[in-house]
């Protein structure tokens, strides 16, 4: 049986070699190949004898290098394939991404918010590929809230997979990317749920604490029968709920710092008039510094 395969699309920036770097890691421990894909609409075709000095494909042909070099450093075992493509960037990766276990993408940060800043194709790729896409950022782990510790120094945050579940469809593409992921690196998972407090449970004088314990409680028990199945499949891999009354986004935005890898589902069939990205994902990308897988479900 022929190894999966992982693409990472390169462009020559510091986030796209980010990206190679944790394909590279995510090959290894996968035993798959590692693709390093560089789509250029003026690619020339050469002849097979043509001389080096004469090699118009010579910059494109650099870059991917210049990448395979790099994750040689950390995994000189790894099965690379080095490929130039003459065409479009979102149809090559959508392309690859068909024959692909998974497509891994960089994205830069701006500004002091190190928000995830996505070009059309990026955010195309993401609303459109079948199989899981993963966002790297340069730097790629979420920084610590700063809290205090007993020695003055905020605590190191506890390294885990992180998903976010709504809860109000099928999840199970999300939830078997999301527990892989964590026994594969010996972590734990938590899995995040938000749902706002409906309108029953506030009161003149303020929110009632019994309606908000009660909805919290049955909100709980949704999330453990949800992550049931996974639990027996992968006893190894500890697991925390987290249940807020926040929004989806809010409770995954505050749930994230120091995670090693966010896992979030997109449904794969939106109405016509829908944004391609739900408001969990596009909040994950805006407001997210660690990697995020984003995994398409029905």
């Amino acid at each position: 049986m022929e190894p999966d395969v992982i693409t990472v699309g390169l462009d020559g920036s510091p986030a796209s070699l980010a990206a190679a770097r944790w394909a590279a890691d995510e090959a290894d421990r996968r035993q798959a190949v590692l693709r390093l894909l560089h789509a250029w609409i003026l690619l020339a075709a050469e002849a097979p004898d043509s001389p080096p000095d004469r090699d118009r494909n010579a910059g494109a042909r650099q870059l991917v290098r210049r990448a395979r070099d790099e994750v040689r450093e950390r995994h000189p075992r790894l099965q690379i394939i080095e490929d130039l493509v003459g065409a479009e960037a979102e149809p090559a990766l959508l392309g690859a991404a068909g024959e692909s276990q998974m497509i891994v993408l960089g994205s830069r940060a701006l500004g002091p918010w190190e928000s995830y800043v996505l070009g059309d194709v990026s955010l195309n790729v993401v609303g459109r590929a079948k199989g899981p896409v993963v966002l790297v950022r340069e730097g790629g782990r979420a920084a610590s809230p700063r809290r205090e510790g007993a020695d003055g120094l905020p605590p190191a945050p506890e390294a885990r997979v992180v998903a976010g579940l709504s809860l109000n469809g099928p999840c199970d593409r999300t939830l078997d990317f999301a527990f892989d992921a964590a026994a594969r690196r010996g972590l734990s998972l938590q899995a995040v749920h938000g749902r706002p407090l409906p309108v029953h449970a506030y009161t003149p004088w303020g929110l009632d604490p019994d309606a908000a314990t009660e909805l919290a409680k049955e909100a709980d028990v949704e999330l453990q029968d949800a992550l049931s199945p996974w639990c027996e499949r992968f006893p190894e891999v500890l697991v925390q709920r987290t249940v807020l009354p926040e929004s989806p986004s809010r409770a995954l935005v505050q749930s994230v710092f120091g995670a090693e890898l966010l896992v979030v589902g997109r449904r794969l069939h939106r109405p016509p008039l829908a944004p391609r990205l739900g408001p969990v994902a596009h909040a994950a990308l805006h407001h997210v510094t660690c990697p995020i897988a984003v995994i398409a479900h029905e």
